[in-house]
């Protein structure tokens, strides 16, 4: 992890501003969250560089897309295909049409074309998804307030796509008990 982190440092991700600090301290802490549920390398690897290219929720680009061939090198290919996954996410379409147990109907915001998610492809996406957010609630009073609600709903439709420590997570920050 130490190699890919100080690639990340030297792509500048540290110069980059996020919610509560520095980009590279979030994903940092998002990485760390993913093997406190027992990810797997893969899934840990694309969680230190899910902001890569971008998100809807965060534009700003660590590097362009012509450079995915450079991080799949650092991370390798299926770690970079997760990254390229979460980025390319049309949140406001996808969210608003996840339902349980129902395949994720999914379209990328870089090519516009629409497809259905495969089973392995939902799951690391959920639980980025979750990761990513729930990096943001645990460190955010504010944030965790003003999105909470709407997290707790969104993730309750992702469960079938979730591990158990992804679940019991977000139950105990989020639910009006936690």
């Amino acid at each position: 992890m130490d190699s890919k982190f100080e690639a990340l440092k030297g792509l500048g991700a540290g110069e980059f501003e996020h919610l509560n600090g520095s980009l590279i301290q979030h994903l940092n802490s998002t990485t760390e969250l993913l093997e406190k549920w027992g990810a797997s390398t893969d899934l840990s690897d694309a969680g230190l560089y899910h902001a890569a290219y971008g998100t809807t929720g965060f534009d700003t680009q660590i590097v362009n897309l012509d450079m995915r061939s450079q991080i799949a090198e650092i991370i390798g290919i299926a770690a970079e295909s997760i990254v390229y996954l979460y980025c390319s996410c049309d949140r406001d379409f996808v969210f608003t049409n996840i339902e349980n147990d129902t395949p994720i109907q999914f379209r990328d915001r870089f090519t516009n074309t629409e497809f259905i998610l495969a089973p392995k492809q939902a799951k690391e996406f959920c639980e980025l998804t979750v990761a990513n957010e729930m990096e943001l609630v645990l460190s955010s009073t504010k944030f965790k307030e003003q999105h909470g609600e709407g997290l707790f709903q969104l993730f309750g439709k992702m469960e079938c796509d979730l591990s158990s420590s992804a679940i019991s997570s977000y139950i105990i920050e989020l639910s009006d008990d936690g």
